[in-house]
């Protein structure tokens, strides 16, 4: 509502709120913080509803410092750690109770699965940013098993129940229609993130990795074979360790263990070659990090890269031990090309920004809300 129809009505306009789930575990905390921060821009509260694992002390200083923000931990279960259907159930009944308790407008779901056997009092925009069923087909490529079949059946269900469907890229979009038999590809909005503050300096010859190392969908033991053939130190930020349980350790990597933003910004602001050989990657928020930090990018052949990346990055195939290792040794060797390769991937990288981001999707939930209700999501410079 803008202040004049506000003054017309003498109804006070109040900010639009969204009631965003997130998790602490991976990439879906720092999308769902940058974007609670692209809406705050725009005059939009977010509910950040926490499910799972506790995040740790950093990430709540990190999600309470956003104006506009409302932080509530609800220990509720994540699709992929849920022991059973009725634990999703729960999960989706207790956030329907959180929206209508905060008179949210949109409930935008980061775990779709929530929306299958829950209705909820507002619409509901799923965003699918993983799931069991693309990273089994990737990384496995067999029949999936019991355990991840009925996760698969509630998160389709919850794809279906949803009023708007999103992915960050169009090539895990088409596969999320094609495994969910949707009968229209989900919208693309492309994650953003705000640049790490980094330090221009000399380019060190090393290469940098990062993410969550103990997924199998990373695929950093390739990384890790390919490195006994290269005369320059690969270094790995991440847990070893997932909340499933799932544990790995290399020969030839340095581990550094969970770095916070800062230390992250420190090693990138050396600009070594980042370097991702995942098997499965919708996004892939740790390359763009490193691609708007300036640093050449060597990464995986797979869609999501390509669509992202193409023509600003070298390919090699997932599983090539043997290439990544030659990729590795020219393009350390080669100061000219890094830096050629570093300059196109930071130009690339500023494509995807969190304010591009907050701006699709405040479009989107304005166009779900009755027309009454639409001038509210109006950004905070249109209702000045």
């Amino acid at each position: 509502m803008s202040r004049a129809s506000s003054l017309a009505t003498g109804v006070p306009a109040r900010s639009p709120r969204i009631l965003v789930t997130a998790d602490a575990v991976g990439g879906v905390w720092q999308y769902s913080n940058e974007l609670a921060a692209g809406l705050s821009r725009l005059g939009i509260e977010t509910i950040l509803a926490v499910m799972g694992p506790a995040p740790s002390d950093a990430q709540r200083e990190a999600a309470a410092a956003i104006p506009g923000v409302t932080v509530i931990e609800t220990g509720l279960a994540l699709d992929w750690l849920a022991e059973d259907g009725r634990a999703l159930r729960d999960a989706g009944d207790s956030i329907r109770e959180l929206g209508a308790e905060h008179k949210a407008d949109v409930i935008h779901l980061n775990t779709p699965a929530l929306a299958a056997q829950t209705k909820f009092g507002a619409p509901v925009v799923a965003v699918q940013h993983s799931c069991v069923a693309s990273w089994w087909e990737a990384v496995q490529g067999s029949e999936m098993p019991d355990d991840f079949a009925w996760r698969t059946k509630l998160v389709r269900a919850g794809l279906h129940a949803a009023d708007a469907v999103v992915t960050p890229t169009a090539a895990f979009g088409e596969a999320t229609r094609r495994l969910y038999a949707l009968t229209q590809a989900p919208r693309t909005v492309h994650n953003g993130r705000t640049p790490l503050p980094v330090t221009e300096g000399a380019p060190h010859d090393f290469v940098f990795t990062a993410g969550r190392l103990w997924d199998e969908g990373k695929n950093v033991r390739t990384i890790d074979a390919a490195a006994a053939g290269i005369g320059v130190p690969v270094h790995a930020a991440g847990p070893l360790k997932g909340p499933n349980g799932a544990e790995v350790m290399f020969d030839n990597i340095h581990c550094l263990g969970t770095l916070s933003e800062a230390e992250i910004a420190r090693w990138l602001a050396a600009r070594p070659v980042f370097v991702s050989s995942a098997l499965y990657e919708p996004f892939g928020l740790s390359v763009l990090e490193a691609a708007a930090a300036g640093c050449a990018l060597i990464l995986s052949d797979i869609p999501t890269f390509r669509e992202l990346w193409k023509d600003v990055a070298i390919f090699v195939p997932a599983r090539d031990e043997g290439g990544f290792t030659r990729a590795i040794a020219d393009l350390v060797g080669d100061d000219f090309e890094r830096t050629v390769m570093g300059r196109a991937a930071r130009e690339r990288a500023k494509r995807f920004s969190a304010d591009a981001m907050a701006a699709q999707m405040a479009s989107l939930y304005r166009s779900l809300l009755p027309a009454i209700q639409r001038p509210v999501l109006a950004s905070a410079r249109a209702a000045a």
